[in-house]
């Protein structure tokens, strides 16, 4: 196990001797231990704690109306979503059940009826950054916007453009709090671009879901509360999604000839662990097993830390860096690399 050193996180040359990660020999590895098995009944256990617990709190805004009370429930509510998203992610990647209709009608009922996402326009979306993470012509998740992630993107800027980026590390975690309107707002605009696979269906589950939020808020509160609501819940809601996203690649390597081309160091090279137990487990839904879940999207969320000590082990006898670290230091990472990129200094730079 390799610890992580954040002031260094460069971009990786191609290597003057060609490696190969051997990615068939751990995948006969991690079949021989059935891992990549679906288990849907862990799924609905895990689908009915989430029910339940949305039930409840529903039930508590219908029985306390009118209440200021009404609003410490938002962190319960943004959890829920949360969590929501985590199974809809998993449904998309097929680990309930590797049918592709029923992960579909899965999909669209945990997307876009329950958590206001689109589900086609997710899943074409994180299938591209899966592919090729990190790098910076195909990956969607590093594409320079209003955050850039490589010295490459923000040369051009000027003005408060420059200022911002130069900022950007600050502006991060302020930013997070509009992360799930902006998820939204992105899965709406998706219903009017090409290419979206039932349209009609996505835009009458989403259509739903807003109408019934709307009117969950308008039965119970007044207009003011509800506005504070839904200010602190999806604040809240973002910070998490934004907490639980940013340790995973941010700041890691882009991958350069061979090594971009291989497919078992093209994932592991350019993700890292959050090192934690069954806490930080069920908190960050599984993607604190970042490399193995890029290694084997499939693979059931409960099945990532019995495939862990297989993978760090087959990583160390071929001498392949494997990064696994604290929260802490992987958020630390993260924020220096997008001061450096914003001071416009390259990787490694000090």
């Amino acid at each position: 196990m390799t610890d992580l050193r954040p002031t260094q996180l460069p971009v990786r040359p191609p290597p003057t001797v060609v490696r190969t990660g051997g990615y068939g020999d751990l995948a006969r590895q991690i079949r021989a231990h059935d891992l990549l098995r679906p288990r849907p009944w862990s799924y609905a256990g895990y689908a009915a704690i989430i029910l339940v617990a949305l039930g409840a709190t529903v039930a508590v805004m219908a029985t306390h109306r009118d209440s200021w009370w009404l609003l410490a429930l938002t962190p319960a509510m943004a959890v829920i979503a949360t969590q929501t998203g985590f199974l809809g992610h998993d449904v998309g990647h097929l680990q309930v059940t590797r049918n592709a209709g029923r992960s579909r009608l899965l999909g669209l009922v945990i997307a876009n009826l329950f958590s206001g996402l689109s589900y086609g326009w997710w899943v074409r979306k994180h299938n591209a950054h899966h592919a090729h993470p990190n790098d910076l012509e195909t990956d969607p998740d590093v594409r320079g916007g209003v955050l850039i992630w490589d010295t490459s993107q923000g040369t051009s800027r000027r003005g408060v453009a420059a200022w911002w980026t130069r900022q950007q590390a600050l502006l991060f975690f302020p930013l997070l709090v509009f992360e799930a309107m902006n998820l939204h707002l992105a899965s709406v605009r998706a219903l009017f671009a090409p290419g979206l696979r039932l349209r009609a269906v996505e835009a009458t589950l989403l259509v739903t879901h807003f109408a019934a939020y709307i009117l969950l808020l308008a039965l119970t509160m007044t207009w003011p509360q509800a506005v504070l609501f839904v200010m602190i819940h999806k604040g809240l809601q973002g910070i998490y999604l934004g907490c639980s996203f940013a340790p995973n690649h941010k700041g890691m390597p882009i991958l350069q000839g061979a090594e971009a081309d291989d497919p078992l160091l093209r994932q592991v090279l350019t993700s890292r662990n959050v090192r934690g137990g069954p806490v930080t487990d069920a908190a960050l839904g599984g993607l604190n097993y970042q490399i193995e879940h890029h290694l084997f999207p499939s693979m059931p969320r409960a099945n990532l830390r019995h495939a862990q000590p297989l993978v760090r082990e087959f990583c160390a006898e071929r001498e392949i860096p494997y990064l696994e670290c604290s929260a802490v230091a992987s958020y630390t990472a993260a924020l220096k690399h997008m001061h450096r990129v914003g001071a416009g200094k390259a990787s490694g730079d000090s």
